[in-house]
């Protein structure tokens, strides 16, 4: 951290968000502040900065309490909609996580390993009020001797459900390309032979960690916009690598840091938590998220001005390189050109493909600062900040 001429607290920009006087701009609007005004003086005219992003994120899912049976039940296997939740937590609480394909699903009956629900289908579908079946059963103890257990549940009727997800809003993401002679079908979607498509997964200049790329304002209690509710950041996700090589504006120019992120999904909404099947991969869940960025300083003005022209990833080979675990030797693409529709790959024209919505994100950009300067939404000041080594 330098001796910085801009300064403001948590404290000062929550009193004006009370107050009513807050100037919040979404990190899109702020590349062009900073651009015409510089970072000073843009962080003096701003107070926050409003990220989004709505993708796939496979390490995402639910703690729910589901309520005691009469007689009680210890459930040690526990099924939502037949698909199946870890019930080795406590008798009555499960975790369903969203890559949890169902036991009966009919597709996977034509097709094996091919499925159309999931765990992130049940996330959503609780989330929207639709009827449940429930089932658990148990081996019995004096204390719950009751062995099987089912009714039919809904989100008002359980006493809790707490979205919890490890690792979300990955700090850059490969672009993804095959290069070998037949289709491969992957978590970045289906990747056609000889280098047919490149499929990317960021919101680019809106993504959260990329408007903040040393974690300075973001850490354990930042408050965050999560599934169309409000959430929080619990911890570095998993997988957080903070030491990876960084463009000189400090962004990564590989996968780095994530999210640790939970909320009550009793507030959270079916168009920002959607169950999503990936063909020939499995079931996730599409999740919409986004922090604010306090500008403390001008350093944080600068970092939210970050453009797509600036930020890069790398092309990674999911046909070969990826499954061997071998480095990436395609080169960079910046994100300016991953959403132009087309990058130059090996001398070839490849058309893009984004699995993150930039819509979306855009909204949820929009709606924090809509929450911000309406004075219903504070910043939570972090009690430490992410890992950033």
């Amino acid at each position: 951290m330098g001796t910085f001429k801009v300064r403001k607290s948590y404290r000062q920009i929550n009193d004006k968000i009370r107050s009513g006087d807050v100037v919040v701009v979404t990190a899109e609007e702020m590349i062009d502040i900073v651009a015409d005004n510089g970072p000073e003086e843009a962080a003096r005219q701003v107070d926050v900065v409003t990220t989004g992003t709505f993708a796939p994120m496979c390490s995402s899912g639910a703690f729910i309490n589901f309520g005691h049976s009469t007689p009680g039940t210890k459930a040690s296997k526990v099924w939502i909609n037949n698909v199946p939740a870890y019930g080795g937590i406590a008798a009555v609480d499960c975790y369903i996580g969203a890559t949890e394909p169902c036991e009966d699903d009919p597709l996977n009956k034509v097709y094996p390993g091919e499925f159309i629900y999931g765990g992130g289908h049940v996330i959503q579908d609780l989330v929207a009020g639709k009827k449940m079946h429930f089932k658990a059963i148990g081996y019995g103890t004096d204390c719950y001797p009751n062995r099987e257990y089912e009714k039919v549940v809904d989100l008002e009727s359980l006493p809790q459900a707490t979205l919890c997800n490890p690792r979300n809003a990955y700090q850059n993401y490969n672009c993804a390309v095959n290069l070998t002679n037949k289709t491969v079908y992957t978590y970045m979607g289906a990747l056609k032979p000889k280098g047919g498509n490149a499929n990317y997964c960021s919101a680019g200049q809106l993504s959260p960690l990329f408007n903040d790329p040393f974690y300075r304002t973001i850490g354990l209690g930042t408050r965050i916009f999560l599934g169309g509710g409000v959430g929080y950041v619990t911890w570095h996700g998993t997988q957080h690598r903070a030491g990876v090589n960084r463009a000189e504006n400090g962004t990564p120019l590989t996968p780095a840091g994530t999210l640790w992120v939970m909320g009550d999904m009793k507030q959270m909404r079916p168009d920002w938590l959607v169950g999503v099947s990936i063909q020939g991969y499995g079931c996730s869940l599409a999740v919409g998220l986004g922090v604010p960025i306090p500008i403390l300083n001008e350093e944080m003005a600068a970092f939210t001005a970050v453009s797509d022209a600036e930020l890069y990833t790398q092309i990674v080979d999911y046909g070969s390189d990826y499954p061997q675990g071998r480095p990436s030797q395609l080169g960079q693409v910046s994100y300016a050109e991953l959403k132009s529709g087309v990058i130059t790959l090996k001398g070839r024209q490849v058309p893009t493909v984004p699995l993150s919505s930039m819509v979306k994100a855009r909204q949820i950009a929009e709606t924090l600062k809509q929450w911000i300067a309406s004075g219903t939404f504070e910043l939570g000041e972090p009690q430490f900040t992410l890992p950033a080594s």
